[in-house]
Parts: C-alpha cells; structure tokens; sequence
C-alpha cells in the first residue's frame, strides 16, 4: 500500500491536534494550519521518504503547538505509533518556545548538526513549505508579511539561510538539496539591499587570488574555496567574483590589474 493506514492515522492526528483541538491559524493568515504539517507530508512523499519519516512529518509540530489541556507527549506518539516516528518527531521539535527569538534559533541550528538523515528530510521539507510560502506572500504582500514575526527580516532571512547551509553541510547527498539551493537564491535576494551594505563581498587584487583560499558566506554560514564554491564569474572585463554555491550571495571580487 501507498496510503497506508499508519499514514492515515497520522493525518487524523495532525487535524485533530491542529484544526479540531484549537482551529489553528498559519501565522498572520486565515488559512488552516494543518495544511503545513500536510504539505510536509507530500514533499517528503514526493522526495521517496519512507512511510515512517512522511507520517513523522505530518506529525512534526504536534508536540510543539498541543494547546496545554490537551497537550501532546512523545509517550503518546510512541503508544500511537511507534518510537522511531517518536523521536523523529521530537528531534525536530523546539524545546523551549518561552526562550528569546535569537536563543531558541541558535539552539535550532546547534541541534541540527545532531540530526539523522530522516530528521534532516523532515527539517528540509518543513523550510520548503514554510520559506516559500513566505516567498509567495512577500511577492503578493511587500514588506508586511515580515510584521507577522518576532524578529525583523534580515534575521528571519538569515536564519532561514543558516538553517539551509547547516542541512546541506550534514548532507549534500539529500534529494532535497536542489529544491533547498533555488530556494536559499531566492531568498537571499529579497534581503540582497541589506547583505550588499551589511556584509560586502571581500576585495582583493587578482595577483593575490588562489582557488584555494578561504572563504566564508557572511549570510548563510557556507565555508569553502572558490574552488569548491564552482560559482566563478569572469565575464567582466574589471574583476572575477565567487559567489556562494548556497544562497548566492556574492563573497569574493578579486579586480584585475589595470592597463
């Protein structure tokens, strides 16, 4: 079977906690919040997850919004479905949403270098559902959609970015990795105006240039060489530039000698 029973239950689950429990809103929208635990749950199916890692995605924010009176455990997920989908569940799971934005998000990135593959795969699809809707509202909405967080948009930005670098540092082989590179571009981009002033691209003169040199994206946390970087411009007639393989944000312009 592909829709298997354990995959329903989940479904039933997700809605229960989310929609029937509380008619849980997606931040700052009137839309329904189980349609991302369910959106999760079809990328993760699309990426060849198997049945264990899509019903964990469906239930991955369960534990972390379960209203108090009916607050869900992992005991209760373990005794519903079993201890692998359990602790998938809790790896992905904030510890403590009482902490300060900028804690409880470095927190996040520290843990994910700890991640399994499959909690990597959930982690993946989460920011996929999440970022580019935040993309599709930004297209539709400008600046405002960023009034909807805790935190100003360089920062919402940046972690997203970090939080995408650290996947793929984990695991370059995730069949995610792609869909997770288009989606860093874009979003590097529509916080381009304060990276470019915030964090400008390293100059260096061409004579000092070696492939090998290190480098650090100032946005999203990459380290590598041009080299490993392989996003080398040398169209302009003035200077070559690297840009990082994650978010594309531009980190290295090395100036030709002048005739």
């Amino acid at each position: 079977m592909i829709y298997t029973n354990l995959i329903k239950k989940a479904i039933s689950f997700s809605t229960q906690v989310h929609e029937m429990n509380q008619k849980q809103k997606r931040k700052g929208k009137d839309i329904a919040y189980i349609v991302h635990p369910l959106s999760v749950g079809l990328i993760l199916a699309r990426a060849g997850a198997s049945e264990e890692i899509i019903v964990a995605g469906i239930l991955h924010d369960t534990l972390e919004d379960s209203i108090a009176e009916k607050k869900i455990t992992k005991k209760m997920l373990v005794k519903e479905f079993n201890k692998e989908i359990a602790d998938l569940v809790v790896s992905v799971t904030e510890e403590n949403k009482e902490l300060p934005w900028d804690v409880r998000k470095q927190a996040a990135l520290e843990h994910i270098k700890n991640f399994s593959q499959g909690s990597l795969l959930i982690k993946s699809a989460d920011i996929l559902n999440n970022a580019s809707e935040l993309l599709e509202d930004y297209e539709k909405n400008g600046e405002m959609v960023f009034d909807r967080f805790n935190a100003p948009k360089e920062k919402i930005i940046k972690n997203l970015l970090r939080a995408i670098n650290a996947i793929l540092t984990c695991w370059k082989e995730n069949p995610l990795a792609k869909d997770l590179v288009f989606l860093a571009n874009d979003l590097q981009m529509i916080g381009s105006p304060f990276f470019m002033l915030n964090s400008p691209a390293r100059i260096i003169e061409y004579k000092d240039y070696d492939e090998n040199i290190e480098l650090e994206c100032s946005v999203c946390g990459w380290k590598g060489t041009p080299k490993s970087s392989d996003c080398i411009n040398t169209d302009s007639h003035f200077a070559m530039d690297v840009s990082c393989p994650i978010c594309g944000k531009m980190i290295l312009v090395a100036g030709y000698a002048s005739a």
